[in-house]
């Protein structure tokens, strides 16, 4: 079974219904009593937007006023879990249960708090209750409860259970596995460890580390790094790297993935996540994410999740928060400030991203870190430094690492801004020997052979496999039909430069470049119509510069500084 399939399996047999409201929660009806429209209609926008801090603030608001309203309550739950605050998203579940509002959010909240406390009796007491999340949280809810009370029969039974229910088999042999071993069960986790795919137990990543974990405790190290050796192909990321250094000194491992039964609830919600993640709103997945980091707030796995949900939400400063958590301690640092700096860098907070890489090289350099401070520093326009650190990734990379083309690319642009073509075109071409046909390097080094009037059949071709690797590109196509005008092919030139407009129809330089297609083959309305379209984007006032002159002069005399070059489309957003 596919993994894709896998995971449509697991979520409809072991979450019941995911609905379509704020982070997964009920839709709305008749919500909002007269003079608490106001707030609740700035809510659903906040929740809408994906902003979950206005969200909970506004939702709580509405709630105040409105207290018996069970929507307004359960979204103002997840939307506080969204923000990690699960003390007052705690106390808002109490209400619910108490109000008698049914709310799968609500139940998910008390089921932590209840783990927290290590109250495992009220878990009980929940679910006798009918307070449900689903047949697979509730069922391993159930089991971990057991484990926490110490009482290995039932918590066996219930894991058991679970194996049998359609669709989560692998959940609740993982779990069982990882149960016996925070009982002390080593060998019986891995008796379970060891069975064979077929019996349902998938080979996924959590289920390799736990098993090496648990071999270097029974004294079988060398087997666990022979385990870790042939489960994944190199390099290895730096969280594998420093498990497999430590089972080479032959010393028994600490648990990283459950060490107690609260830390076996948090590796439930971790589990739903990892499972439903791309299958449901990422909105959804977030609330099991942000509740196991909680639970286990050593989940590493767990938060990186949490900042990669919130970055896809465009929540960049929530996500840089949680990528944040992460200890510089931990084998998953890197990983994080990694994420951190990404998480800045699209909330527009460049210079603090390239200082936070800064920082990570000087604790830990390794080419990937250097590539992304070279990828920071030439979006700040610092060409010097970004090729500084490009070259140094190149330098301390591996040479057979073929996705080292990239650097080669972009430090290719660095040398190019730094006006030194040949270094430039050479790094185009060996990106171009690691990775034949790429469609952005031919792009590019095409593009810019074309505006030297260099090579010039080379140059075509280079762009012409381009476009046809990527028709859907708008960028790409503009290429092309802006080669074509340079070499002089103007009818050919305005049908590709109008799919490009087509493709991408606000990108200044894209429509200036139909513009001046349009007014070489004589139609000077249609051109002077695009150039005012160019204009009305805002484009940089370089190229603001040349419109207003061609509206005012037409293209023969338009003044083109030398300095100032036409803009390439394709540069846009490196």
């Amino acid at each position: 079974m596919d993994t894709s399939s896998f995971r449509r399996l697991a979520l409809a047999a072991g979450l019941g219904i995911v609905t379509a409201g704020t982070a997964g929660v009920a839709h709305a009806q008749n919500t909002s009593r007269p003079g608490n429209a106001g707030v609740y209609l700035a809510a659903r926008q906040a929740s809408q937007a994906g902003d979950f801090r206005a969200a909970a603030e506004f939702f709580q608001q509405a709630h105040a006023r409105d207290r018996a309203n069970g929507y307004l309550l359960e979204n103002a739950i997840a939307a506080l879990v969204a923000v990690h605050d699960m003390e007052r998203a705690a106390e808002l579940a109490e209400q619910a249960h108490v109000l008698g509002v049914r709310s799968q959010v609500a139940n998910m909240v008390s089921f932590g708090a209840a783990a927290e406390q290590g109250d495992w009796r009220r878990v009980f007491n929940d679910l006798e209750a009918g307070l449900s999340v689903g047949p697979l949280v509730d069922g391993l809810a159930q089991a971990w409860a057991f484990v926490g009370l110490e009482d290995a029969h039932r918590a066996e039974a219930a894991f058991d259970a679970v194996i049998e229910t359609p669709g989560l088999t692998f959940f609740g042999l993982y779990h069982k596995a990882l149960g016996r071993a925070v009982l002390g069960d080593l060998a019986g986790a891995e008796a379970i460890l060891s069975l064979p795919p077929e019996d349902g137990l998938l080979r996924t990543r959590r289920v390799l580390v736990l098993r090496a974990e648990v071999l270097s405790r029974l004294g079988r190290a060398a087997e666990a790094a022979r385990l870790i050796d042939t489960s994944f192909p190199p390099p290895l990321d730096h969280r594998l790297t420093a498990l497999r250094a430590a089972l080479e000194t032959g010393a028994p491992l600490p648990p990283t993935i459950a060490g107690s039964a609260r830390e076996g609830l948090a590796e439930a919600f971790f589990s739903v996540a990892d499972a439903v993640q791309g299958e449901t709103a990422d909105s959804y997945t977030l609330l099991y994410s942000r509740l196991s980091e909680h639970l286990a707030p050593g989940n590493d796995a767990a938060t990186l999740m949490s900042g990669e949900l919130l970055e896809s939400l465009e929540r960049f400063h929530l996500a840089s928060d949680a990528y944040r958590a992460v200890s510089p301690d931990s084998p998953a640092y890197i990983a994080a400030e990694l994420g951190r700096a990404g998480a800045l860098r699209k909330a527009g907070a460049k210079a603090e991203a390239a200082e936070v890489l800064r920082a990570l090289v000087a604790a830990h350099e390794t080419a990937t870190v250097q590539a992304s401070l070279g990828d920071v520093l030439r979006q700040l326009g610092e060409h010097g430094a970004a090729n500084a650190a490009y070259s140094r990734a190149l330098e301390i990379g591996d040479a057979a690492d073929r996705t080292r083309w990239f650097i080669h690319y972009t430090r290719g642009i660095t040398f190019q801004k730094l006006g030194d073509w040949d270094s430039a075109e050479a790094d185009f071409r060996a990106a171009l020997a690691l990775e034949p046909d790429q469609p952005q390097v031919l792009n590019y080094l095409g593009y810019s052979l074309v505006e030297l009037d260099s090579n010039l059949e080379e140059a075509l071709g280079m762009i012409r496999t381009a476009a046809a690797a990527r028709p859907e590109n708008g960028s790409i196509v503009d290429s092309l039909g802006w080669a074509l005008f340079r070499l002089g092919h103007y009818a050919e030139a305005v049908a590709h430069l109008e799919r490009a407009a087509e493709l991408d129809p606000t990108r200044a330089v894209i429509v200036n470049h139909l513009g001046d297609a349009y007014w070489a083959v004589g139609r000077r309305t249609e051109a002077r119509f695009q150039w005012r379209r160019a204009l009305s984007f805002g484009p940089e006032e370089a190229l603001a510069v040349q419109l207003r002159d061609k509206l005012e002069h037409g293209l023969e005399t338009a003044r083109i500084s030398e300095d100032e070059p036409i803009q390439v489309a394709h540069e846009d957003g490196l």
